[in-house]
Parts: C-alpha cells; structure tokens; sequence
C-alpha cells in the first residue's frame, strides 16, 4: 500500500490544503512559503499515530521543536480553529484522522487529541470522540496506537499506521555526513542528520552486492572520481588523530591519483559524494522507512549532478520497494530536469503563499501547452519562466 491523500488544516502557515502523493514527491518555491511545513505536518501526524505528541515526539521525527501556539495557524483577518487537523488515506480506502489541541498560552507538555479516527476500508477501528468513550486513557494518548496491535500486520489500517510511525524527515549536515559530530537523531540506516553513514554503507554495500551488483554501480557512477567506496576500521592510517571520528570510516579509491596513496576517507572527500551516498543508502536500503521526506535534496550539489541525482530516485525505488515513498523540498531548477512527469507517480508540488499568506500547494501537471513548451526548454527553465508558479517575487 502506499500513502494517497494528506490533508493538512490549520497547522503553521497551511489553513487547508490536500497533497495527493505519488511515489516520488518533488516540493518546490521560495523560501519560508511552507514546503517544510507539509513535510513537519505528516510528522505530526506520524506521532500521533505512535500514540503521543510531544517534542520528543517530534523531534525523533525532524520535526522542528516549537510552541503550540506556533504550530498552530494564525492569520490576520481570517478565524481559524483552535485545532489542528491531519488526515492520511491509503490507496484501498484505508484512513487515519485526528484533531490535536494544546493552549496556546499556557501549553501541556504533550497535545491532547480531541477526536481520533483509524478506518481500514471496511470497517471502523477505531471512532473516538470529545472524551466520550468510556475507558480510562489519558486524553493526551492515542487510542489507535493501542488498537493497532490487535490487528493482523497484513491489515490495511495496521500498515497505514506503521507507514506514520515509522516516518521521518531527513536533513543531512556536512558534518555529520563525514562523522566528524554526532548526530542527535540516530536510526537504522541512518540518522536524521546523516549519521552512521559508515557503518550505515558497510551492510548497505554487502546488501547490494548480494542482490544486484548493477545497484552499486548504479550509486558510484554518479560520482565521477570515485573507482570504489568500502569501510574501514583501521583509521589510523588514513585519519589524523586530531580528527574526531567514529569507529568505522569510510574510504574513497580515487581513480585519478596515484595507487599508493588514492584512498580517501569521508573527511577528505567532497561532500558531493557524501550527499549522493546518503540518498542512494535511504532510497535503496531494505531498513529505510517505507514514507520519508529529505528536506533540501538538493544541498551541496552542482545542478548536472542534483538533475542525476533526481532520475535516480524513482528507479532506485521500484528496485528496492515498490510501495516506498519519497517526499523532498528543493530549490536547484536543475533538479526538475530529472523528474519524469509523464509517470503518473512522479509529483511535482508548486509551493507559495497567497495574498494573506496562507500556503497554496498545486501539483504541476503537463499540459499539452507545457508539453509543447517542454519540447523546446527543459523545466528547469520553465520554472524561471514562471510557467509552473512557485517563482520568488525578488
């Protein structure tokens, strides 16, 4: 199953907006329009699915720590409700609704859900309204959370469920990706910042190997220079002891310099290739989470190498799961140039604010006047050319 449909209602600058998703889902507009905020909304609601809202919650999520009173929409002129509202729906009816509610004077340490809803397309799981449900859980609780356990896992409400729980945004850092700091969020096969990217690649590499080795060579031949990746724990070889660093490392063969001394570690090596490693390992990796979001895809990398980068994503995909889901923001025009949109699962999002500030979001489709616009420029051209909206008013 995939995720279909997320509606989104009165959560940071998004008033009401519906996303319908494929498997890869492309963000893009200026800055501060809200294209985080529609990936920060499914984190939400992947912890309310867990049972709990709270900034740990969230945060184990990459969801930004906030007050409530900035989660929740504000906008002059326009009454909004004093609730936030969030709803996923699968792909065979399947359905997880909640509304969250905190004050937003004097906040609680955890949201309280006002109602709840877990549907698995013929039947309800769970129904629970304002506190009207006689059992003893706390109002800050999820009930679905529990429920879910009682379901078989071939269910579709049950998968639906652990396709949020297991969601998360991902926002790699240089650092981190080098393993020179500790990534505050870890997981397996990497952490939300881009840790363990070297113990992350050593299985990563022994899983390709054994499945296809055309997957590898899939991953390094969009990094130019590079004849080999693999990981050693030997570093004091191939590290100053001045360098902070994890157990393992990873090492680059340069194909370009001389045999005796071509290998690189992850502290030497662009951060390019790094980049390029930590999409492939998530998209490509049998532990990844089936729904996950990569804020700024396109950071660090020049726009030849983010328009491969983007043809990748879809291919390396269907090759590892077929029902996995990608969502990312960017902001390089380049990256369009390797989105296919003639595939039905290839979505481009046209984020920007209307004239009181609410975040619109408007999947670009093509028509048969971009497609004849197309023949003649590529998208990345016709983004600044205004024809897919979404352009900064600077």
């Amino acid at each position: 199953m995939m995720i279909r449909a997320i509606q989104i209602e009165g959560f940071k600058s998004i008033v009401s907006q519906t996303v319908e998703l494929g498997r890869i889902n492309c963000f893009i507009g200026a800055n501060g329009v809200g294209k985080s905020n529609v990936l920060e909304a499914i984190g939400v609601l992947g912890a309310a699915a867990s049972g709990k809202v709270d900034d740990e919650s969230l945060k184990r999520r990459g969801v930004r720590e906030g007050m409530p009173r900035l989660y929740k929409a504000s906008f002059e002129g326009i009454r909004v409700s004093g609730q936030i509202r969030l709803i996923a729906k699968g792909d065979a009816g399947e359905e997880f609704r909640v509304s969250l509610l905190n004050p937003l004077e004097h906040p609680n340490p955890a949201w309280s859900f006002k109602t709840e809803y877990l549907f698995d397309g013929n039947k309800s799981v769970v129904s629970r309204g304002v506190r009207t449900e006689k059992n003893n859980l706390a109002n800050t609780a999820g009930l679905s959370a529990l429920k879910v356990v009682e379901l078989e896992p071939d269910n579709a409400a049950a998968q639906l469920l652990t396709r949020l729980q297991n969601y998360a945004i991902y926002c790699p850092d240089t650092p981190t990706l080098r393993g020179t700091i500790q990534d505050p969020q870890t997981r397996d096969p990497l952490g939300l910042s881009g840790g363990r990217l070297a113990e992350g690649f050593a299985e990563f590499r022994k899983y390709l190997l054994n499945k296809d080795e055309g997957l590898l060579d899939s991953v390094l031949e969009l990094i130019d220079w590079v004849a080999d990746i693999d990981t050693s724990d030997n570093v004091r070889k191939l590290l100053s002891p001045s360098v902070s660093r994890s157990k393992y490392v990873l090492r680059f063969t340069d194909r370009y310099m001389k045999k005796s001394r071509n290998t690189l570690t992850a502290y030497d090596a662009s951060e390019g290739a790094l980049y390029v490693l930590f999409c492939a390992m998530l998209c490509l990796s049998p532990n990844a989470p089936k729904l996950l979001a990569v804020d700024n895809l396109d950071q660090a990398l020049n726009p030849r190498l983010v328009m491969r980068l983007s043809a990748k994503l879809s291919t390396w995909l269907q090759q590892a799961d077929s029902e996995r889901q990608l969502l990312f923001t960017a902001h390089n025009p380049a990256v369009l140039d390797g989105l296919d949109l003639t595939d039905d699962e290839v979505r481009l999002f046209a984020v920007e604010r209307s004239s009181k500030g609410h975040t619109l979001i408007k999947r670009v489709m093509l028509s048969p006047e971009l497609l004849e616009l197309n023949n003649d420029y590529p998208l990345s051209r016709l983004w600044l050319m205004g024809h897919l909206g979404a352009v900064p008013n600077v």
